[in-house]
């Protein structure tokens, strides 16, 4: 059997390599509490019963009936699930028909003008929209140009989805429906769409969770009137970092956790399904 190199340090210095998988230990669990640490703050703060957040008073769910009866933030979630469910559904077809076209066609420009929204920085997308809105179309800023801006940088998340989706496939099944007489829309319609249906529905809700939580490109593309949850909160933080502003932070939170989790476990669910 052959014995690898690292094998050999392993079994020269058995000491060297605990004391190695310690340090990893705690360089991840101090990487993870710098991420996880401060949300789980946020949400604490969110049941404190003081205005303040200098310190902890005790419990209290008051702060979630005050947000629940705020106008103004039932409005800008009401604006951020529109945009979200509009923008995604327009974006998961577009999206889709690119990954296709990506797979399909294997043309170099292609994967290069689809992903460039996605690796493209927000600020300068959110600029180069404003710009484009307001000079070439002459488009005054609202709802529509908001939805136009989150298809524009949602479709390149679904693409990349589905063509991964895609070049994880046998093309032998292609070939197969083709040989028995199938045309290319009942080959799409009967076999590629279901296969890719997770992928697709995983899209979907990764362009929606990257939509209700945008922040950089709304704010250059929503114009005066137009609030979502997430002007909303950067108003509302201006003042002061309220329980109020936790409540509905830890309510915008689980929201985007649970679509997060749906997406990335969506492919898993859908094959247990069909078997």
């Amino acid at each position: 059997m052959r014995t690898t190199r690292h094998d050999m340090v392993r079994m020269a210095h058995p000491a060297l390599m605990r004391k190695l998988s310690i340090w990893l230990r705690l360089a991840a669990a101090a990487t993870f509490a710098f991420l996880y640490v401060p949300l789980i703050v946020v949400v604490a703060y969110s049941f404190n019963d003081s205005r303040l957040n200098a310190e902890w008073v005790g419990f209290t769910l008051d702060w979630y009936r005050v947000l629940f009866a705020d106008a103004e933030m039932l409005l800008a979630a009401r604006n951020s699930l529109f945009i979200a469910l509009v923008s995604s559904v327009c974006a998961t077809f577009l999206g889709t028909l690119a990954g296709l076209a990506i797979h399909r066609y294997h043309l170099r420009w292609l994967p290069l003008l689809v992903i460039t929204p996605v690796a493209m920085p927000e600020i300068l997308l959110g600029v180069s929209l404003l710009v484009f809105f307001i000079q070439v179309l002459h488009l005054t800023l609202g709802l529509l140009s908001v939805i136009l801006a989150h298809i524009t940088f949602s479709i390149g998340f679904v693409a990349i989805i589905v063509r991964a989706r895609l070049a994880g496939m046998d093309e032998s099944i292609f070939e197969a429906a083709r040989d028995l007489g199938a045309s290319p829309w009942q080959t799409f319609r009967l076999v590629t769409f279901p296969l890719i249906l997770p992928a697709v529905v995983a899209g979907f809700l990764m362009s929606f969770t990257l939509s209700i939580d945008d922040f950089v490109i709304t704010f250059f593309t929503a114009g005066v009137g137009v609030s979502t949850l997430p002007l909303q909160i950067y108003s509302m933080i201006k003042i002061a970092v309220t329980p109020e502003v936790n409540a509905v932070s830890t309510l915008l939170m689980l929201l985007t956790l649970v679509l997060v989790i749906a997406a990335s476990r969506l492919d898993k669910g859908f094959m247990k399904g069909g078997t």
